[in-house]
């Protein structure tokens, strides 16, 4: 730790006494927060209500739209303040699927593990059919994106092992390592005409089939399950594992091909789906299935199928089908050549109304700086296989508590608090980004209340405690948080750090990263997130893991009460040290469907303007007042300015 960042980090604390001199103290306040949230918790019964009552919620659906309702209603029944909707345009139908059954007939009988792919259509009635594997040539891998899919890949993944496990998983339980599998073959590149052989091979045999699309999916062993809890160590490092919204989403840009990609030889991924996609509604198919590719049943639903408004790229009923059931089927079929014959129903609807789209907010007034404000909140949409309970009812649930035990102990706070449970998180951040931009603008153009907000608190990660996190700013906003959270190493919480990346990615914190405001993102241990829960059909309610909700709704009340009270707002980066936001064709908006006439969400994160270079900005950045960190602007091509 450097000298001057000692001699800072005591300016900010010394900075918050004076305002919690007239109010308790944050030993105070942490002890009466933990005994009312012992005594009195709602976070679960809120979680049950969300999820058990009004799960799924997806974006724009009348499931979303009741949970909206309930929460309005809930808010203001605890003596919430302004609760109110705040619509945004989504420019897309909702969707909801109502009913679902699917059965193997012959030559065996069998309930299957299913669930309906998001906005894609059903199947007006019960339809009965044989089963047709359709595997149209591939292209080599990495020669063209197969499509976005819709919606945010999973997290995780290799890129968070040790080394040690993935030597482990490199060499499985036995020594010497076993039988190595047979290499698979290399695809060559597709040509028009071998599609077109190939969909001329099965013409015949389309009409009245139900369509298994795609070899069964192999699914790896995995030999070294992930943890529960991360190791100390992993938290405890300098500069380790901060927040959402950190250094590396900073590195990762936007959405796309690289520039300069070379152009891939024949046809890519999405193409040949494109076409396969009209051939087989043109000649009759009844629904597609497609392999869901995980172990034990879990099915990740995480697609828009392209909201079912490309004319191009039309949909059938589209079933995703747990690996196990899609394996037998797949089987029977191809190596036995048995005629499978299966029985569907899908009953899905769309919605009109939900291209209007709503985020709840509600608040609890200040005092002496009511007109400042200090939010929190988490996405309370979710996608369709499950009830969305650790993605993400609880980040919300958490929101909301924290607010709720402030009020019920009628804490004082100089600042105005208030929550927001965004829709669209899912899609692309949608609703928060839309929310920033309407109220705040960005730091290169600020609305008044851009210099108003002090910081925006997001808990998205699962059912874990926050365990760190991450602030946009220089090193004393990551301090004044620090001040708080320190309050919470019993609970194994580590350390605040600081993050300059102005893209949007992952969470909803970064749509106010993006336009230059202190957005916290906190990291939590995994649990099953990654594993089980992240998307799937096993996001439940029972996923939850009760005592660290807890926990989690305290500790966000302490920091909201801690900033809501300080002399001072959170400091900010300056407008002459401000990092840039990303270049032009980032995320958001539809990126990738310019001069189509497929209907586009007009919602986009906060980019430079096309054709400039961004100067060099230090890291960290230099601690300003919100007055003295916009307007900034940036040199244009002509100027050459700095």
């Amino acid at each position: 730790m450097t000298l001057r960042f000692v001699h800072t980090l005591a300016a900010c604390s010394l900075a918050i006494l004076p305002a919690l001199a007239q109010a308790p103290g944050l030993a105070t306040v942490n002890s009466q927060l933990r005994e009312q949230e012992t005594k009195d918790s709602q976070v679960m019964w809120w979680l049950h209500e969300v999820t058990d009552v009004y799960g799924p919620r997806l974006t724009g659906s009348p499931g979303l739209r009741a949970a909206q309702d309930f929460a309005v209603g809930q808010m203001v029944k605890w003596g919430f303040s302004n609760v109110h909707l705040e619509a945004w345009n989504f420019n897309h139908p909702g969707w909801q699927n109502w009913d679902l059954e699917a059965n193997a007939v012959s030559p065996f009988q069998q309930p299957l593990n299913v669930r309906a792919v998001a906005w894609t259509p059903g199947t007006n009635g019960p339809v009965q059919g044989p089963v047709l594997v359709v595997e149209p040539p591939q292209p080599p891998a990495g020669a063209g994106r197969g499509g976005r899919g819709g919606g945010r890949g999973g997290r995780g993944g290799a890129g968070a092992m040790t080394p040690e496990q993935l030597a482990a998983i490199a060499n499985p339980g036995s020594s010497p390592p076993p039988m190595p599998a047979a290499k698979p073959s290399e695809n060559k590149p597709v040509s028009q005409a071998d599609l077109d052989a190939y969909l001329a091979s099965i013409k015949d045999k389309v009409r009245g089939a139900i369509i298994f699309y795609g070899p069964h999916v192999q699914v790896e062993e995995n030999f070294v399950p992930a943890p529960l809890r991360r190791e100390e160590d992993s938290w405890s490092q300098p500069g380790g594992r901060g927040g959402r919204g950190g250094p590396a989403a900073a590195a990762r840009g936007g959405r796309g091909g690289a520039a300069g990609d070379a152009a891939p030889e024949g046809l890519t991924a999405a193409q040949i789906s494109q076409q396969v996609n009209k051939f087989l509604i043109e000649n009759g198919a009844l629904v597609k299935v497609t392999d869901a590719g995980r172990a034990y049943g879990i099915i990740a639903q995480q697609s828009s199928a392209g909201y079912n408004e490309n004319p191009d790229n039309p949909n059938l009923p589209t079933l995703l089908m747990g690996n196990e059931d899609y394996g037998r089927i797949y089987r029977t079929a191809t190596i036995d050549h048995i005629s499978v014959v299966l029985r569907i129903n899908i009953h899905s609807e769309f919605y009109p109304a939900g291209r209007t789209v709503y985020n709840v907010v509600g608040e609890l007034p200040g005092t002496d700086k009511a007109d400042e404000v200090v939010m929190n909140g988490g996405h309370f949409d979710s996608w369709n296989p499950a009830t969305g309970a650790t993605d993400n009812a609880a980040g919300g649930a958490v929101a909301v508590e924290a607010l709720r035990l402030i009020q019920t102990l009628n804490l004082p706070h100089r600042r105005t608090l208030r929550v927001a449970l965004w829709s669209g998180e899912e899609e692309g951040l949608y609703g928060s980004i839309a929310y920033v931009a309407q109220h705040f603008g960005s730091a290169e153009n600020p609305k008044p209340e851009w210099f108003k907000l002090d910081a925006y608190l997001n808990l998205d990660d699962g059912t874990g405690k926050p365990r760190g996190a991450s602030v946009f700013g220089p090193p004393e906003a990551a301090a004044m948080v620090q001040n708080a959270m320190d309050n919470f190493k019993d609970w194994g919480f580590y350390r605040v750090n600081p993050t300059i990346g102005r893209q949007t990615g992952g969470t909803d914190s970064t749509s106010f990263n993006n336009a230059g405001l202190p957005g916290v993102g906190y990291s939590q241990d995994p649990f099953d997130y990654n594993s089980y829960t992240h998307h799937t059909n096993f996001d439940t309610y029972e996923r939850i893991y009760e005592p660290d909700m807890r926990e989690a709704a305290v500790e966000e009340a302490l920091t909201l009460y801690s900033l809501a009270n300080a002399d001072r707002m959170v400091p900010r980066c300056s407008a002459v040290t401000m990092p840039p936001p990303p270049a032009p064709g980032g995320r958001g908006g539809g990126a990738g469907r310019a001069g189509t006439n497929v209907p586009v969400t007009p919602v986009a994160e906060f980019r430079l303007p096309a054709g400039v270079t961004a100067p060099e900005r230090p890291n960290p950045c230099t601690a300003a007042p919100p007055t003295e960190a916009a307007p900034v602007s940036w040199p244009t091509p002509a100027s050459g300015g700095k």
